[in-house]
């Protein structure tokens, strides 16, 4: 429940926060502390503070407050994937995702209430988009993961991917909020390099990346290199045809330096042909990349098909074939519907969302 009249806490940069404690009263250096608490602790009740007075914690808690996200369930997969459905402080409801693998324990992560993108495969495009997230509610989903890695895996978070609901770069300052949050030292000081950003393409966006010269890694969900095809899954093609997204990412590669991942699902009889693998490698000659091949995941919404084991393997080695850095990978909590594309809050809870 939202706290009326009183201030985000972590919506306030260091800087801001120092200059309302000096303007009440106190002294500049408790920013610091009171930082600490909040991104290197992840701490979300001010009692905890126990380095502060409790008089300075009483004033804190009545001037502010800490919308902390909270795990509404979670879901346990066969593969040991688990899925959480988080609500936040209005009630919203998001899902996350901890993927366990013997190399990595990778924490999926959402950007949006919903989304605004219509892709047919995917089910968080058949949601209505409600609201960005804040940077806060990005950074507890990677702690609340981090602490499931801990608890059922003995394994600390090692890797971040914002592929969950919602599109990474239309909440382009939040998410990058929250990865300075995150990667700072002065936060959870993770390595960039162990971060991915995926997005459906959005030109001028990606050249706001590269203008400011982000260290994390960019994926483009990008399942043809044919604009017709990907104007049927993907509306967003129209105003940012394939084209448009070469020149944003020669543009985004000159200024960062960083190789890009394409993220391709091979559908069955739509394209998985020769002709389709040609037309990727072609686009793959734009800038240094490599391809993820992805296994599609059915939704109740959609009637696509997975392509054969046999054409996937064939495209794979087609690209292989002309120098492309191509791997295949499986989905992992299929079962609990927590695999790529399968993200949705379900109607059950999301009117248990406006009811409440």
């Amino acid at each position: 429940m939202l706290k009326k009249n009183k201030i985000d806490i972590r919506s306030l940069s260091l800087e801001q926060l120092k200059e309302q404690l000096v303007a009440n009263g106190e002294q500049g250096f408790r920013a610091k502390q009171i930082y600490e608490w909040l991104w290197q602790k992840s701490c979300t009740d001010f009692e905890q503070m126990s380095n502060l007075s409790k008089n300075l914690r009483d004033k804190l808690s009545q001037t502010y407050t800490i919308n902390a996200v909270k795990i509404d369930k979670s879901q346990h997969s066969a593969d040991k994937t688990i899925k959480s459905t988080f609500r936040l402080v209005d009630n919203h409801l998001i899902e996350g995702v901890l993927i366990p693998t013997p190399e990595r324990m990778t924490a999926c992560v959402s950007s949006q209430v919903g989304c605004s993108l219509t892709c047919k495969f995917c089910a968080t495009g058949y949601m209505e988009r409600k609201r960005n997230l804040h940077a806060d509610e990005i950074y507890d989903q990677v702690v609340l993961i981090a602490r499931q890695a801990e608890e059922s895996y003995q394994q600390a978070l090692s890797n971040i991917v914002y592929m969950g609901m919602g599109e990474p770069l239309l909440n382009y300052a939040n998410v990058l909020r929250s990865i300075e949050r995150i990667t700072s030292p002065d936060g959870l000081n993770m390595a960039s390099k162990r971060i991915t950003v995926s997005t459906a393409g959005i030109a001028k966006m990606i050249k706001k990346l590269g203008d400011d010269q982000v260290k994390f890694n960019l994926a483009l969900s990008l399942h043809a290199a044919n604009d017709e095809k990907r104007n049927e899954i993907m509306p967003i093609n129209e105003q940012n045809s394939l084209k448009a997204l070469s020149e944003a990412l020669k543009y985004y590669f000159a200024k960062t330096k960083n190789p890009v991942t394409y993220e391709y699902i091979v559908f069955h009889h739509f394209n998985d042909e020769l002709s389709d693998a040609k037309e990727l490698a072609k686009f793959c000659k734009h800038v240094p990349c490599k391809v993820n091949i992805i296994e599609y995941n059915p939704i109740a919404f959609a009637d696509f098909q997975n392509a054969e084991g046999d054409k996937i393997e064939q495209f794979a080695e087609y690209l292989r074939s002309q120098g492309v850095i191509t791997n295949v990978r499986r989905s992992r909590g299929k079962d609990i519907d927590a695999a790529c594309g399968q993200l949705a809050v379900k109607e059950k809870e999301a009117q248990e969302t406006v009811n409440t």
